[in-house]
């Protein structure tokens, strides 16, 4: 696991200053505090940092160079299948030299071109540089679990982990319109667009190739819809499902440091705890949050399952200045206004994990693959939803705070905007009424996404929310995973996200997810002889956390609080309409309703006073 950087000057003979190059390699020291390494030809360059998980050694260092000298590549992720292509490399003449998958990658790469990306179970992020051809290659693995950022600037080409590894090297950092836009509307932008202007992501399952003479060559190497329709029919889900899963788990065991696990006591992070002692693996830590509120707290269940294997329990606790301060610490990792708020947790519990353990296992995935989340439940009657927009004029759900939020839901009168907005928590009538704006997202990439799910899934909402989540929340989720681990310098893998479980529960039918009152009925069933009842029954709660008390009642944010009523960012036009005195009056009177709309204003104050302000000399706010 890395952090890897390059610039690529086009169409000129200007060289890539090394120094430019360095800063934005070593502004990623997080990602990689075990070594650095720098690669310069001419007008190409490229930068590594250094996690060591497989082969610690020296061997593993990177930028890798083929044995001839032909190709150079920086990497960040890990191939979980490397050692089955020994034999095939072995076959081919090539010598292996190393323990590393770096190697091994490159070596199919020279073999195989990008056609070796199919072959590879793996997360996954790289760049390689063709001294021939005068190409530069890069590519990212079929679920974006590792991220690859970019920016055309004055005829060059930049690329790096995270965005601000682009500001570092001169990438002026302008915040987009539309980025705002649909930040507020759908909690964060999705696809290969981004907050900033002219930073995009590379999407998951493409590759590109651009040429020193400016060609750009851009490819999809996977799509989960094509998959699914290919799939072959599975004939005993049940059977397939609990072998896949525990194949999945045992490739993401592989390691040459030791392995955790991120344990929140839900059905997801307790499976992939299971499947570990059922495959007799030994001295696993897991590390879970705890929390005063008995609402959001799930770490006795935590430590029950974890003692109950005979494993090692660490929990943690933020209180008071330790939330607020890991609050602006994962501002800065993220890049971008923190969307799940479980972020400031999620980083402090990496840092605890820290010296004891580089890789932590997550249950990422599992609701988007299998139903798991109660906002899917609606979609199944929409027309019951009708009857509870009638019933919400009459204002009786407006002080029980799910059917208000259900009740608001339901005031949305269209199957696409149903799927669209499924996973916010302020919907566009909403929005109107509270903040002054009308106009919503052009959404261009969630719309295409939405298309692919109703030809794969037509006239079944559920099923393509899931897809839909697969492509956009999903994603967001493990721009978290990564940002919060990784900032602690720790590797974290997810093996719900194999490519196997993906295609394959896609193609199941709907009684294999949604039957019961939680979802997930086929890992649920799967693990009835794992798991005991109290994790099997237990109310889902996830990695939820208390942000009306941290506003009103944390010493820690009251001084936050009072420089928020005076932010910057309402003196942008797009938020002239919202009197956030007054909304936050409403919450310190007690409307827990005003969280859902005060939460991401104050995320994005605190993101453009803590973030952006460091690259000031760059920022230009619209």
């Amino acid at each position: 696991m890395c952090g890897i950087n390059g610039i690529f000057h086009i169409r000129t003979p200007k060289e890539v200053d090394a120094h430019t190059l360095i800063k934005m390699r070593d502004v990623l020291e997080h990602r990689g505090p075990d070594d650095n390494g720098m690669f310069t030809d001419k007008n190409l360059g490229l930068g590594h940092r250094r996690l060591s998980i497989i082969d610690v050694t020296a061997a593993g260092h990177q930028p890798f160079i083929s044995p001839e000298g032909r190709y150079v590549m920086v990497f960040n992720g890990e191939i979980y299948n490397y050692r089955d292509f020994y034999a095939e490399l072995k076959n081919s003449g090539y010598n292996i030299q190393t323990q590393s998958d770096t190697e091994v990658l490159l070596a199919l790469y020279q073999i195989h071109g990008l056609k070796m990306l199919s072959k590879l179970n793996g997360m996954f992020a790289f760049a390689i540089w063709d001294k021939v051809e005068r190409t530069l290659t890069v590519a990212r693995d079929r679920m974006g679990v590792k991220p690859l950022y970019y920016s055309w600037h004055e005829g060059s080409f930049y690329f790096a982990s995270e965005q601000k590894a682009l500001f570092a090297a001169g990438v002026p950092l302008r915040i987009s319109q539309s980025g705002i836009e649909e930040y507020i509307f759908n909690r964060f932008v999705a696809g290969q667009d981004t907050l900033f202007e002219n930073v995009q992501k590379l999407l998951p399952g493409h590759s590109m190739v651009i040429s020193e003479d400016g060609q750009v060559k851009t490819h999809t190497w996977w799509n989960l819809k094509t998959e699914i329709q290919q799939q072959a029919t599975i004939q005993k889900p049940l059977d397939w499902f609990r072998e896949t899963f525990d194949s999945s788990v045992k490739l993401r065991m592989v390691s040459d440091v030791p392995v955790g696990v991120l344990l929140s006591a839900g059905l997801d992070s307790s499976s992939i705890l299971a499947s570990m002692h059922h495959q007799k693996f030994s001295d696993i830590q897991t590390y879970t949050i705890g929390f005063q509120e008995a609402e959001h707290n799930e770490a006795h269940l935590a430590e029950m399952l974890t003692h109950k294997f005979n494993y090692r329990f660490n929990k943690l606790e933020l209180r008071d200045e330790q939330v607020y301060q890991q609050l602006l610490s994962a501002t800065y990792y993220q890049d971008e206004p923190l969307m799940h708020l479980s972020e400031p947790h999620l980083l402090a519990l990496s840092k605890l994990a820290q010296p004891n353990v580089k890789v932590l296992l997550s249950g990422e995935g599992g609701d988007e693959l299998m139903g798991g989340y109660v906002r899917y439940k609606p979609l199944q009657f929409p027309s019951l939803l009708q009857a509870a927009a009638v019933i919400n004029k009459l204002d009786i759900f407006s002080k029980k705070m799910r059917y208000d939020k259900l009740a608001r839901y339901a005031s949305i009168d269209n199957s696409r905007d149903l799927v669209l907005y499924n996973g916010s928590n302020i919907y566009p009538k909403d929005i109107a009424q509270n903040f002054g704006i009308h106009k919503t997202p052009e959404n261009q990439y969630r719309n295409e996404i939405y298309r692919q799910a109703q030809e794969l899934y037509p006239n079944n909402l559920r099923r393509q929310a899931l897809y839909f989540d697969q492509h956009t929340y999903l994603c967001s989720l493990l721009d978290r995973n990564d940002r919060c681990t990784m900032g602690a310098s720790i590797e974290c893998r997810e093996p719900f996200l194999d490519q196997r479980l993906l295609t394959g529960l896609g193609s199941l039918d709907d009684q294999w997810l949604f039957t019961g009152k939680k979802g997930k009925y086929i890992l649920k069933t799967s693990m009835q002889q794992r798991l005991p009842d109290d994790i099997l029954k237990f109310r889902k709660v996830g990695l939820s956390t208390p942000w009306g008390e941290y506003l009103t009642q944390n010493p820690a944010f009251s001084d936050e609080m009072s420089s928020f009523t005076n932010s910057e960012i309402f003196k942008w036009s797009y938020f002239e309409n919202i009197k956030i005195d007054k909304m936050i009056a409403q919450l310190r009177a007690g409307d827990k309703r005003m969280v859902s709309y005060i939460v991401p204003l104050f995320m994005l104050h605190i993101w453009v006073k803590y973030y952006v302000e460091k690259f000031s000399a760059l920022a230009e706010i619209v």
